[in-house]
């Protein structure tokens, strides 16, 4: 039997990491860590062993994560209204290069704007180091389905960068 405490153990740095990606700020990102760890101890007596337990760990991180950006999106809209302001998410990474800074944080703003699973399947196959078929796995879609989002979204990329150095 999978035992929480050493799930916790080898799972944390991934969780923690994954949802740095979506979120960019290092209290969201805890928070999100906090509530996939939560729904796995909430969940762990129902895991059917039909998938791996790391791709059953990083489909809750990316959907908590989604989940987190959209109740975060709601309360800006709501801030907006009754005139409460909230802080912007950061684009500060710990492991960002402060030599690469400015671009790493405009690559990072072009990511956030890729529509979903675009922007999932960057995240998990070229930061996280996911290989296709574990990302297909992750995301439940077909391995030519990660294929093409990921062909999209480098064009994608690739077109702002474009228009970017041709101003």
């Amino acid at each position: 039997m999978l035992s929480f405490a050493n799930l916790y153990k080898t799972y944390v740095k991934l969780v923690y990491n994954t949802a740095l990606h979506y979120v960019r700020n290092i209290e969201d990102a805890e928070e999100v860590t906090q509530n996939v760890f939560l729904k796995i101890d909430q969940h762990l007596s129902q895991f059917r062993k039909e998938s791996n337990i790391k791709t059953w760990i990083y489909r809750i991180t990316v959907n908590e994560s989604l989940d987190f950006l959209k109740a975060k999106k709601r309360r800006k809209r709501w801030a907006l209204f009754t005139t409460i302001e909230e802080k912007e998410i950061s684009t500060e990474h710990p492991g960002m290069d402060y030599e690469y800074k400015e671009e790493l944080e405009q690559l990072l703003k072009w990511i956030d704007e890729l529509p979903e699973p675009q922007r999932s399947a960057i995240i998990l196959c070229r930061v996280e180091g996911l290989s296709i078929q574990e990302t297909a796995d992750v995301l439940e879609l077909s391995y030519k389905s990660v294929e093409g989002h990921l062909s999209r979204a480098k064009r994608i990329i690739l077109e702002k960068k474009q228009s970017v150095e041709g101003k």
